[in-house]
């Protein structure tokens, strides 16, 4: 990841060893997977496995602050794309796509590791994903949702059940695998019809959504007669 400029959101690569650790350890574990040793990130980042421990206390530690540091990034990308919607940030976004490979590689494979670090990052993301929104939607940018708090794990259940669909039906599983050129590929591939879907909407009748909001205020005043009854 390169260092920050002007028009980048992608937070400054500092110079401490505690840094160059964990942006080593994102490189290592998105291009390895997470059954890679703290020997393999500590010969990246240059520094000695003592090090690693010393800074991190073991190899969980070190990954909770990556996955807290690869999830702020995108918070801060998204937050600015939502809130801030121009033709020329869209436009240096696709351009520069490639450069946030390796943290899509890292998401990617926390996923696929499973277990409870997976699941605690999932709804990191949820919660970051409702909190850009609501940003969103205070800048006027983005429509009020009925429930934010399930549209946001929609979009996050849909970008990552669709991204590793992507990965799975290109072969793109298996190491190694080249990750600027599968998220662009993923880009040119989603990109209009996404936006397309997202700007325009999809159905023009309401028969769907009414009968669904009808359905669940049944459902309510249902549970609610019974609770009192």
């Amino acid at each position: 990841m390169r260092s920050t400029s002007a028009d980048s959101p992608i937070p400054d690569r500092d110079l401490t060893n505690r840094a160059r650790i964990r942006d080593a350890a994102v490189l290592v574990f998105g291009e390895r997977g997470f059954s890679t040793g703290v020997r393999a990130v500590a010969a990246a980042a240059g520094v000695s496995p003592g090090l690693v421990n010393h800074h991190f206390g073991s190899k969980e530690g070190l990954r909770a602050e990556c996955d807290a540091h690869v999830l702020e990034v995108f918070r801060i990308v998204k937050t600015e794309s939502l809130t801030r919607p121009s033709a020329a940030g869209l436009l240096h976004q696709l351009a520069e796509v490639e450069e946030y490979a390796p943290l899509l590689a890292y998401l990617i494979r926390s996923w696929q590791a499973g277990g409870p670090l997976a699941r605690s990052m999932f709804e990191h993301l949820v919660a970051n994903t409702e909190r850009y929104l609501a940003e969103g939607v205070a800048a006027g940018t983005l429509r009020p949702s009925r429930d934010p708090a399930a549209r946001a794990r929609y979009l996050s259940m849909q970008n990552l059940g669709g991204t590793l669909l992507f990965l799975q039906m290109r072969g793109e599983t298996d190491d190694p695998v080249d990750w600027p050129r599968a998220l662009r590929e993923l880009t040119d591939e989603i990109m209009l019809p996404a936006l397309e879907l997202f700007t325009e909407g999809l159905f023009l009748d309401r028969t769907y959504l009414d009968t669904v909001l009808e359905h669940r205020e049944q459902s309510t005043d249902s549970e609610t007669s019974s609770k009192t009854a």
